[in-house]
């Protein structure tokens, strides 16, 4: 996964908000050990809206300062040698591709979204989150948020083996639920946010096969040197299996329970993926037809 040292960063992109500070009012209750942290992740990760989930009212209580990154990541040779700049090239090729790819399908004008780097805590359009949540992405400001010691929490908690690649292909999940937000997709999942063939297992299937799919392309965007190798993408393929609802299921409770699956078994995500891999094409990620 490496970057061409000489194509230039939009550090734009990317906010970098450090520190998180208090909550004040709504805020997020993160307890019962563990097994607890374990299972708000489980419904949370990957997820679009922690309000949703957690009875936030919805709100920011004021916006936390942000280091410029402009400075630190220029070039893609920066991007090689920084997790934050790594960060930025990985949005700025996922936003580039899906630019283009609105483009040639017709679907209208892309519009770009932030990734808000944070630690320990962050305000949002949806509410207040912790970095126990894991990555999301809010529709209400249009905006993806990560903190980067997930990656640490994915290999402790889950099991994945991590590396750069699992890490850009998390970010071209939530990236993909920005796609969905912006076709009207996610209007699909009101009311049925829970089940193996739910609308909310389908939408986060379909964010997995939006990520393969621009896999597939990032090479034509100009920010890397070669297509990625059978090793990058087997770190996603592993990522992604560690955070099925199975999965996760099993190490929080012992158990597995279909019923309340919100993202889909370690197998689905792994398939779903790989179409996106496989094809290259946004096309085939229809997961709202037919069995998944």
């Amino acid at each position: 996964m490496d970057f061409r040292d000489d194509v230039d960063l939009d550090a734009s992109q990317v906010e970098n908000r450090g520190g998180g500070g208090g909550f004040r009012g709504g805020g997020l209750a993160i307890g019962g050990g563990a097994a607890g942290i374990i299972a708000l992740i489980a419904a949370l990760i990957f997820g679009i809206n922690p309000g949703d989930i957690t009875g936030g009212d919805g709100g920011t209580t004021g916006v936390q300062p942000t280091s410029d990154l402009s400075q630190e990541c220029k070039k893609g040779s920066d991007a090689d040698q920084s997790e934050n700049c790594r960060v930025v090239g990985v949005v700025n090729s996922i936003q580039a591709y899906w630019k283009d790819a609105f483009d040639q399908r017709g679907n209208g004008q892309y519009t770009p979204a932030k990734t808000v780097l944070f630690t320990e805590a962050v305000n949002t359009g949806c509410g207040q989150a912790t970095s126990q949540v894991g990555p999301f992405y809010c529709p209400s400001d249009k905006r993806v948020y990560l903190d980067l010691s997930f990656f640490d929490e994915l290999q402790s908690k889950f099991g994945a083996k991590g590396g750069p690649f699992a890490q850009a292909y998390v970010i071209a999940h939530e990236y993909g639920h920005h796609v969905q937000d912006l076709l009207g997709t996610m209007d699909r999942v009101s009311g049925d946010s829970q089940g193996p063939d739910s609308a909310s297992v389908r939408l986060e299937l379909q964010a997995d096969c939006y990520g393969g799919v621009w896999a597939k392309n990032a090479v034509d965007t100009g920010f890397y040197e070669k297509p990625f190798t059978d090793t990058d993408i087997q770190e996603a393929l592993d990522a992604a299996a560690a955070v099925g609802d199975d999965r996760i299921q099993e190490k929080a409770q012992g158990r597995v329970d279909p019923e309340a699956f919100t993202h889909g078994t370690a197998q689905q995500r792994m398939k779903w993926f790989s179409t996106g891999y496989k094809s290259g094409d946004p096309g085939r990620c229809d997961t709202f037809s037919g069995s998944i």
